[in-house]
C-alpha cells in the first residue's frame, strides 16, 4: 500500500507572500518562538494597527481572541480575522493592566509620532510573561535612510512602479506616511525595553524582502543597488549590511 506524502504545512498569507530569503526565514523563526512560548489554550491578543493581513502563525491565530486597534477606518473595515476591531489611536487608547498574552505591532511603529506612549501602553497591557512582537523597518539601513528622507509621493511611486502594486497610496492601501521616531531604531528600542522590565528573547535584522522582489522584477536596477550597498558595507565598521532593511524583535514581560 503506497504511503501518503506528509501534508504540507499550512501558513498564513503574510508568510506565503514573502519571497524566499532572510525575511521569510526570520518570520518562520518568529512563528516557532510564539508557538513554543505562548501558553496552551485560548489566548488574548492585541494587534496594534491591523489591516487585512495577519502575521501570526495559524495555530496561534485559530485559538486566539484578537483585538485590533487602528486609527484608519479603511484598515479597520478591511480586517477580517479579529474578533474585535476598534477605531482608535494607539498613542492614547488604553486597556486594563495585564489584559493580553501577546501584543503584535507589525509595520506600524514607524508611522506613529509618539512611539514612547504606544510602548508604555503595551507594557501595561501585557500579562506577566506576555510577549510583544515588533516588526519594523530599520532606520539605519539603506532603505530606511531613503524612506526617512524622501517625500511620501516617492514612496507611492516606488510601490506602484517598482513593486507593481497599482493600488498603492489609495485609501487604506500602503504606503502610509512615516515618522521614524527615535525608538524605532533597534538599539533605542532595546534600551527602552530594558528600562521597562522587558527581556529580549529574539532579535533579527534581515535583508528587506524588497531586494529579492527587485532582483526578480527589475534585475538591472537591483544589480546596481547591490553594488552600491556592497561599497557602503566595505567602508562601514563592523559586520554591517545596509541591505538589512527590516527587523523582528520579541520581548517578554518579566513582572506584572
Amino acid at each position: 500500500m503506497p504511503t501518503q506524502a506528509p501534508a504540507a504545512p499550512v501558513h498564513p498569507e503574510s508568510l506565503l507572500a514573502l519571497p524566499p530569503g532572510e525575511a521569510r526565514q526570520s518570520l518562520l523563526t518568529v512563528h516557532s518562538i510564539l508557538e513554543a512560548r505562548l501558553p496552551a489554550g485560548p489566548l488574548s491578543i492585541y494587534e496594534a494597527g491591523g489591516g487585512s493581513t495577519s502575521y501570526l502563525p495559524l495555530g496561534v491565530l485559530h485559538r486566539a481572541h484578537v483585538t485590533v486597534v487602528d486609527i484608519d477606518e479603511d484598515q479597520v473595515r478591511n480586517n477580517n480575522y479579529a474578533q474585535q476591531a476598534i477605531l482608535g489611536d494607539l498613542q492614547t487608547y488604553r486597556f486594563a493592566p495585564g489584559s493580553f498574552d501577546l501584543i503584535i505591532c507589525y509595520n506600524v511603529i514607524e508611522h506613529v509620532p509618539d512611539v514612547e506612549s504606544v510602548l508604555s501602553g503595551f507594557c501595561t497591557a501585557l500579562k506577566r510573561d506576555g510577549l510583544l512582537l515588533i516588526g519594523a523597518p530599520n532606520p539605519d539601513s539603506l532603505s530606511g535612510v531613503i524612506t526617512k528622507y524622501s517625500p511620501h509621493w516617492f514612496h507611492v511611486w516606488f510601490y506602484r512602479h517598482i513593486r507593481g502594486e497599482k493600488k498603492a497610496g489609495l485609501p487604506g492601501e500602503a504606503p502610509f506616511p512615516t515618522h521614524f521616531h527615535p525608538l524605532v531604531t533597534p538599539a533605542n528600542l532595546e534600551a527602552f525595553a530594558s528600562r521597562h522590565g522587558l527581556q529580549v528573547i529574539y532579535r533579527k535584522k534581515y535583508e528587506s524582502p524588497r531586494y529579492p522582489e527587485m532582483r526578480r522584477r527589475k534585475p538591472m536596477l537591483a544589480a546596481l543597488i547591490d553594488i552600491a550597498a556592497g561599497m557602503v558595507n566595505a567602508i562601514l565598521p563592523g559586520r554591517v549590511d545596509v541591505r538589512h532593511g527590516d527587523y523582528h524583535v520579541i520581548l517578554r514581560k518579566l513582572e506584572q
